[in-house]
């Protein structure tokens, strides 16, 4: 059977990552894993020296208890540990500081590992905020803090590179009020996140980089699956095309389908009767693209099962 034409544009290359080094891992790792969000991570020591430090190893994981997770990772090129570890098993305290395009240049320029006992605060610029629970400090450029205690440390090996996993649970949230909706979210248009990638590269979270994907939730969509056999093996049709379509709650009706019938885009088609039946499928699937691009799906779902219907 013909695959569909989304599913032939890759052609894989396998690294079997026994053989390969741990920088070409590496590589690997932080260039298909992204973009990846970005932890500025504030620690104290026990004097109460300051330590600031980004993080792209971050996620959030639940929110009962709450569950964030970033990781000082050991150095791949001499096995030593980052001062943002040591701090936290003297301090097991830090504040989470959400990264934006306006301080990135900053947050880098934080990232450069000067000695120990050195306040990044002030090599990179930033302002110092007093938190409310904790000891470390919260970094004032940020739109975004989170206060949190280390629930656990888990070291999961002790060679070059190994991971030294921070749980920890958010105890306060500072919110620069401007970014906020309405019901107390935060506006992703406002709040320009940038997120990690591979190399040097950063992506920017903001403008056209922002899309909404609907989500089916609460009822089974269709799923592709259930789409006339000439669509799934579409050449025109991409793997997001179809799931536009199987996210559809339901199949369209017989009145709907003899509905699109009249569409214009349709009546503006040559005559099915003079052309070859996959040469038709070809103008029927042109249709469904534009249709989509349009956002019309539920119009697109109803030309999708016109053949069916004869």
């Amino acid at each position: 059977m013909k695959q569909p034409f989304y599913r032939l544009k890759q052609m894989h290359k396998t690294f079997d990552t026994s053989v390969i080094s741990q920088q070409d891992l590496h590589r690997l790792i932080v260039g298909g894993i992204a973009p990846r969000p970005i932890a500025l991570a504030s620690t104290v020591d026990e004097n109460g020296v300051p330590n600031l430090s980004p993080f792209s190893f971050f996620n959030a994981f639940g929110v009962n208890p709450s569950t964030i997770i970033f990781s000082p990772a050991r150095r791949g090129r001499n096995n030593t540990t980052k001062d943002t570890f040591e701090n936290l098993k003297l301090v097991p305290e830090v504040c989470i500081n959400a990264v934006t395009y306006s301080m990135v240049e900053q947050v880098s320029l934080a990232s450069a590992e000067f000695p120990k006992g050195v306040n990044e605060f002030e090599k990179a610029g930033f302002t110092m905020l007093k938190s409310e629970k904790i000891r470390p400090f919260r970094v004032q450029e940020s739109p975004v803090q989170w206060e949190c205690k280390v629930r656990d440390i888990i070291e999961t090996g002790t060679g070059g590179g190994a991971a030294n996993l921070i749980v920890c649970e958010v105890l306060m949230v500072h919110v620069d009020e401007r970014i906020l909706t309405a019901n107390g979210g935060i506006d992703p248009t406002l709040v320009d996140l940038v997120g990690r990638m591979g190399g040097e590269y950063y992506v920017r979270a903001h403008g056209n980089a922002l899309f909404e994907v609907p989500k089916p939730l609460l009822i089974p969509a269709i799923g592709i699956d259930s789409l006339p056999q000439h669509i799934r093996h579409s050449e025109i049709l991409t793997g997001n095309d179809l799931a536009k379509l199987g996210s559809a709650l339901a199949l369209p009706t017989k009145d709907q389908v003899e509905s699109a019938r009249l569409l214009p885009e349709l009546l503006s088609l040559e005559n099915k009767s003079g052309l070859p039946l996959n040469e038709w499928h070809k103008q029927l699937h042109t249709v469904i693209k534009a249709l989509l691009e349009n956002k019309r799906i539920q119009e697109a779902l109803n030309v999708c099962f016109i053949s069916e219907s004869e």
